[in-house]
């Protein structure tokens, strides 16, 4: 799984960051792309990349502020012009739907593929048989969401030297074994599933939290989670400010990540007053209270591969 940030500034672009956007590539897992959120010129941050906009299946807005919609319809116009074909659906508040179907229509835009909606509620908002996705009501000005996206128990691997040894051919057995089932050779022998196939592995949990104050709900998105992604619009010194706006500070994610009991906190939306030689104090201040913090900039890629985020 690989994290692409698109879009890592708050409330309007700048030189340095645009708005919110975040691809998140499963690939390798489902050979899909996520999209969360779609600030304006989304897709010319993708413009600049090899990620194919027909590749994305699912659309997650965390909510209706226009730093984090305003690129949607140019987005999903785009990807009919570039050959996108397959089901889109998109995830977000209550009004989303009104918004895209209104801005569409009197812009005379014809999509070519079928294009469907679901109102994020509290609770499970999808799931298939490798994910979950798990949606909460955060502490902003406005209904924003924040989303948890697990995946399910990964199946152990095959043991190859053992089945060989064992005299298994290749063939139908072998996706058993793997299944968890086991298997008859045509000898009578009984081969057991768990003498050649590892424990299954823990899957990955990923939370994307939306703009917020600080707020329990959150904690709760990100128990135990991996990877934790979260707004840090203010600094420590802004705190009350921050609440003001419905928004968090850099200190205030690294007490989520912290009681949380996550992995990795990456800080993202971030306000243009901090120029890039205030960044260094302003990950520091982060990282006393939680270690494993690091800051988001645009077209930064974070791999999770082996339990480690690199």
């Amino acid at each position: 799984m690989q994290l692409h940030f698109l879009g890592t500034g708050a409330g309007m672009p700048s030189k340095e960051r645009n708005t919110s956007a975040l691809m998140v590539k499963l690939l390798d897992e489902i050979g899909e792309m996520w999209l969360f959120d779609c600030g304006e010129a989304t897709q010319h941050q993708i413009l600049q990349t090899s990620l194919k906009p027909r590749k994305v299946t699912k659309i997650f807005i965390t909510h209706l502020h226009g730093d984090h919609i305003f690129g949607l319809p140019g987005f999903l116009s785009s990807r009919s012009f570039q050959g996108g074909d397959e089901p889109l659906t998109i995830f977000g508040p209550v009004g989303l739907q009104q918004w895209v179907e209104q801005t569409l229509a009197l812009s005379k835009t014809h999509l070519t593929y079928p294009l469907q909606f679901v109102e994020v509620q509290e609770g499970v908002i999808y799931e298939d048989v490798q994910f979950t996705v798990r949606a909460s009501e955060l502490r902003h000005v406005i209904p924003c969401f924040g989303y948890r996206i697990e995946q399910k128990e990964l199946p152990g691997e095959l043991l190859m030297e053992k089945v060989q040894a064992f005299g298994v051919p290749k063939g139908p057995l072998l996706g058993q074994l793997k299944r968890g089932s086991n298997v008859e050779l045509e000898n009578g022998t009984i081969i057991k599933a768990t003498d050649v196939v590892t424990p299954p592995k823990k899957g990955f949990t990923l939370t994307i939290l939306g703009d917020t104050k600080f707020c329990e709900e959150a904690i709760t998105l990100a128990e135990q989670a991996d990877i934790v992604i979260h707004e840090a619009t203010f600094d420590g010194d802004t705190t009350q400010l921050a609440a003001n706006y419905g928004h968090s500070t850099n200190v205030e994610a690294a007490r989520v990540a912290s009681r949380a009991d996550a992995k990795y906190l990456l800080l993202n939306h971030l306000s243009a007053r901090f120029l890039p030689h205030d960044l260094p104090i302003f990950l520091a201040q982060a990282q006393e209270i939680f270690p494993h913090t690091f800051l988001t900039y645009d077209q930064a890629v974070f791999t999770w591969n082996s339990n480690k985020l690199f």
